[in-house]
């Protein structure tokens, strides 16, 4: 997507925020409804022309141009180089897991035991890293998408599976807005690709609305994970109950899906 898009895509999403239609936007700057559907159809727009949009909508520019700057696409993950240099150092993996939540420096040494100026060291090595590119007042830009996603061979998603997922698990998932479901099917090979991309459409979703919410006060938002698998699998406690005659043709897909808000 170009960046004309992203400007345009996030004015969109501020525009909704506000409550402001086609309609009204268009009556507040002189121009009829079909001609701004259009405009914003072309997916292009000279800056004064977006200058007199934002200002008639009440919303600000550089808000807009920021928001846009920082979901500019980037890699979907990082090296296998990258992911061992975080697994070197604990703190460091938590300030990189930190600043993928967009949290800002005040608010991880408010929340962990960490100095403002080790904190300030570990923004400087993921900036090294080129995890994030780092900015005045320690300000930083993600250097990864929306989809960013952990190497499924590496080193994070291996400690992952041996130390997180358990604890995940380990909660009730009884708070509010919170839920764990473990569905089985018996699906061909077709309908299995198709609840993948259903799948990774919900992530393009949660992805969404983590960038809306971003415009919300830190007390009004709160950590929240989805952890999501889906495969060909049986327990092995039933597996071990199989007649030797049986083929593994009739393993089930079961889809493990869970949202639990981090504490």
């Amino acid at each position: 997507m170009s960046s004309p898009e992203l400007v345009l895509q996030v004015l969109r999403t501020e525009l909704r925020a506000a409550g402001v239609t086609y309609k009204v936007l268009a009556e507040r700057i002189g121009m009829s409804e079909s001609s701004m559907k259009r405009m914003f159809a072309q997916k292009d727009m000279a800056l004064s022309r977006l200058a007199s949009i934002c200002k008639a909508a009440g919303i600000a520019l550089e808000d807009v141009l920021r928001q846009a700057a920082d979901v500019t696409p980037h890699s979907d993950n990082l090296s296998l180089a990258q992911e061992r240099s975080l697994m070197a150092d604990p703190k460091l993996l938590l300030v990189a897991i930190c600043c993928l939540g967009h949290w800002t420096l005040e608010q991880i040494v408010e929340t962990y035991h960490l100095s403002e100026a080790e904190c300030v060291l570990h923004l400087v090595a993921l900036d090294r890293l080129e995890l994030i590119e780092l900015r005045p007042h320690n300000r930083y830009r993600l250097n990864v998408s929306s989809a960013f996603h952990w190497r499924p061979d590496g080193p994070v998603q291996a400690y992952f599976r041996e130390h997180v997922v358990s604890d995940f698990f380990d909660g009730r998932f009884d708070g509010h807005g919170e839920t764990v479901l473990c569905v089985p099917a018996r699906l061909s090979s077709g309908s299995a690709q198709e609840v993948v991309k259903k799948i990774q459409q919900l992530v393009a979703e949660l992805a969404r609305l983590h960038q809306d919410d971003r415009r919300l006060q830190a007390e009004e938002r709160d950590g929240f994970t989805l952890l999501l698998g889906f495969r060909s699998w049986e327990f092995s406690a039933f597996t071990a109950l199989r007649r030797q005659e049986a083929s593994t043709a009739g393993r089930v897909h079961t889809i493990a899906m869970s949202k639990v808000a981090a504490k």
